[in-house]
């Protein structure tokens, strides 16, 4: 069976690109317990994958009295920090898959729903010339789980959404995903994702091809 190649693929960044979210339940849990509250483990997970202005919305209803622009870039600078201090965190098999996308020319686009600053220095510190666009949460009115990011993505590269794949690690964001219209892998990292919000799970990126790609990309698309 031919394989048809996705005409490009789109990647969630925090926790499917590299492993930030160690640092953001750090960012969230140093905040918190500036106001006087608490930050359990279950709680960062309950903001995973969420746009960060929906997880200032929750921080405030524990006691944080800051806007939510401001909880934001407190955040942000934060997890930018400590980025820049140790360094970025590459999940397993992704900056691989990347580079052999690139390879190969299909185009790509980060949709994540971290700000543009941080998004770009990621973007800035691959090492390679890796994306095409960058779609940032401040680059859309509806956050995760709805649609609008990734349909968004498919813009700025001149494709139909239904001819990409996005790969992802949390439900908001293959929910997201799912509900554009692209082929959705996901990746669980620190959550599970329900299996029908994608077209196939898989623990890792390590050892996933282009052809691994091309190859659910052609089952979703002839069904």
């Amino acid at each position: 069976m031919t394989h048809s190649t996705p005409a490009a693929v789109l990647w969630d960044m925090d926790g499917t690109l590299i492993n930030s979210e160690p640092y953001w339940i750090s960012a969230e849990t140093i905040l918190i317990e500036s106001f006087g509250g608490s930050w359990t483990h279950d709680d960062a997970m309950e903001c995973v994958g969420n746009g960060l202005f929906e997880s200032a919305r929750v921080m405030q209803s524990r006691g944080v009295t800051l806007d939510a622009a401001t909880i934001v870039d407190r955040l942000t600078d934060s997890v930018m920090a400590q980025l820049k201090e140790s360094g970025i965190p590459w999940r397993p098999g992704a900056r691989e898959l990347l580079r052999e996308l690139r390879t190969a020319g299909v185009p790509t686009a980060i949709v994540t729903m971290s700000i543009g600053r941080m998004a770009h220095h990621v973007v800035e510190n691959l090492g390679f010339h890796g994306f095409d666009a960058v779609i940032s949460g401040d680059d859309v009115e509806n956050p995760k789980p709805h649609p609008e990011a990734y349909l968004a993505g498919a813009a700025a590269l001149g494709v139909a959404i239904t001819d990409c794949v996005a790969i992802e690690d949390s439900p908001p964001g293959a929910t997201s995903a799912f509900a554009s219209g692209a082929t959705v892998i996901g990746v669980p990292f620190m959550v599970d994702i329900p299996e029908d919000k994608t077209h196939a799970l898989w623990p890792t990126l390590d050892g996933r091809t282009l052809n691994h790609l091309s190859e659910l990309h052609t089952k979703v698309t002839t069904r």
